[in-house]
């Protein structure tokens, strides 16, 4: 065979073997009888598809409509139990929800439920609820949290101070989770007047959280459709630099509606006087003497404002300009609300912060020195010569609390068990004091229900009994014979007149007290509190015996 044949037969062959591989390919032919050729072969098999097992199989009870095809419904195997984090306080959703409206009555959003503060837990709506205590304020008790408008205000900010890099630490802080501006939101959600004690002038945070809270406040009472003449925020300080920079704060909220003006002397009185005119600002940023000269004017009308800042109260004062602040807040004809920031714990302030803060107020500070929390205080410190001076002592501050006090102010007697007290015990219920002592010092018929009077109420507890006393709501609490230590004294000075800036603690010492005149005469130096000179010689014959 000649090879050419050879080559055609070849050719031929693989043709045919193409042929028939493409015959048996269930691909290359028609979707129609693939399907058929796939259904012989599942047919051949044993096997068939869901759909064909619906002939083999009839409904039932548990599957009436024959949805499962005869088969087991298909159970998922049980997780384990996880382990919640900080963020899922609630491990079910529904029963979270449910347990928020029936305590506060309504829903609420997702984003102010919880907030998380760094190296701190989650704070939840009814743990904030369960702080603040009772059933019934728990629905007023939502306030404490953000809302959605003051996260958007503190928002604005924080982007505007970190493209002007104006942080007063120089770090990137984050607002929304900013300790202090946790802390104010809760005392401000309270409704009193609010004291920082912390013995510093505002910082930029502490600026942002409080003009956020303000602004949030503002939007609220508009929405209620109430409408202002004045400024709704007054924000006194003490220097055209702070102007400035309260100014750089509140400048971002400006695009939400919230217009801010900044008065100084920087500026001439012309201009500013122009700028009045040609606009109605939210809030109001000014120095007092500046202030003072548009009032004069009559440029300028803060009769209606609503909430009232003074920063830098001693610097304003120790300048000259406490007079100036009295005369602006004659011109406020509404009750503001005040927020002081005093930035000395100098006895000298106290008066002026006094005629600032009127009713009862909430301290606000996050610094747990003895400076912070006795801030407001006068410890007077007097020397007695004998037993009959005390008596006398300790009933002219008797007279003295109930000539110049309020009708919520308190006064506390501590006694001594250890030291004779019958006298000054007659006598306090000779005036109608509650007493509150054991059978050693005075019997049963000595106490007095202090429910039977109205007005100021005068109590006296035995030292033991100091532990388990709320003394926070006393004004004026009075030692006729001083405490054997001066941790006592702390504790005292630390825990009274929680909710006034009215607070004296009064101490009566002898020359038995001598070994304390040292530590006591460094606490108030610490406190930037006026020594006697009698407390002094006490301490210097005392040193003289040892």
């Amino acid at each position: 065979m000649a090879k050419g044949d050879d080559a055609v037969r070849r050719k031929k062959n693989k043709a045919i073997c193409k042929k028939l591989r493409r015959k048996n390919d269930s691909s290359t032919v028609s979707a129609k009888a693939a399907a058929a050729i796939a259904a012989k072969k599942r047919r051949k098999a044993g096997k068939r598809r869901m759909c064909q097992g619906m002939c083999f199989s009839l409904p039932s009870p548990d599957d009436p409509f024959n949805d499962h095809h005869g088969k087991e419904k298909f159970k998922r195997k049980a997780p384990g139990k996880k382990k919640l984090t900080t963020k899922e306080k609630v491990p079910h959703r529904e029963e979270s929800a449910t347990k928020r409206e029936n305590t506060f009555g309504g829903n609420i959003s997702k984003k102010s439920i919880c907030l998380q503060v760094e190296n701190q837990p989650v704070i939840e709506v009814t743990d904030m609820a369960d702080r603040c205590g009772g059933v019934q304020q728990r629905k007023c008790e939502l306030s404490e949290l953000p809302s959605k408008f003051v996260f958007l205000c503190l928002s604005s900010i924080e982007n505007a101070l970190h493209h002007g890099d104006a942080y007063s630490d120089g770090e990137d802080n984050i607002l929304s989770v900013d300790t202090w501006g946790l802390e104010f939101l809760k005392c401000y959600s309270t409704g009193k007047d609010l004291i920082e004690t912390s013995g510093i002038s505002a910082t930029t945070e502490q600026v942002a959280w409080i003009v956020s809270g303000v602004a949030d406040t503002f939007v609220r009472k508009e929405k209620q459709g109430l409408s202002f003449a004045s400024p709704f925020l007054l924000f006194l300080v003490p220097s055209q630099e702070k102007a400035l920079q309260v100014r750089t704060v509140c400048k971002p909220l400006k695009s939400l509606g919230i217009h801010t003006v900044s008065i100084h002397s920087g500026a001439t009185l012309d201009h500013q006087i122009q700028g009045l005119k040609s606009c109605e600002p939210e809030f109001l940023v000014s120095t007092p003497e500046r202030l003072m000269e548009l009032l004069s004017l009559k440029a300028i009308d803060i009769s209606d404002v609503s909430i009232l800042v003074v920063d830098g109260l001693n610097t304003v004062c120790t300048a000259g300009f406490a007079d100036t602040i009295k005369s602006i807040k004659s011109f406020i004809s509404s009750d503001p609300r005040v927020l002081v920031f005093n930035d000395s714990f100098n006895h000298m302030s106290i008066p002026m912060v006094r005629h600032l803060l009127n009713g009862s107020i909430c301290r606000l500070s996050l610094s747990n020195t003895i400076t912070s929390l006795s801030s407001c205080i006068i410890q007077s410190v007097r020397v007695c010569t004998s037993d009959e001076d005390k008596l006398l002592r300790s009933t002219e501050a008797l007279d003295q609390f109930r000539s110049s006090c309020s009708h919520n102010s308190n006064m506390l007697y501590i006694l001594r068990k250890d030291i004779k007290c019958n006298k000054l015990v007659k006598t306090l219920k000779g005036r109608g004091c509650c007493i509150s002592l054991d059978s050693n010092t005075a019997s049963s018929n000595d106490r007095v229900d202090s429910n039977s009077r109205s007005g100021p109420v005068v109590s006296a507890i035995d030292l033991e009994h100091l532990s388990t006393a709320e003394i926070g709501r006393y004004d004026v609490v009075v030692l006729p014979s001083f405490v054997p230590s001066i941790d006592t004294y702390i504790h005292i000075l630390t825990k009274m007149a929680r909710e006034s800036v009215n607070g004296v603690l009064h101490s009566f010492l002898t020359a038995e007290d001598g070994e304390l005149a040292g530590q006591l005469i460094g606490i108030l130096e610490q406190c930037e509190q006026e020594v006697p000179e009698t407390l002094q010689d006490l301490h210097h014959k005392s040193e003289m015996k040892e």
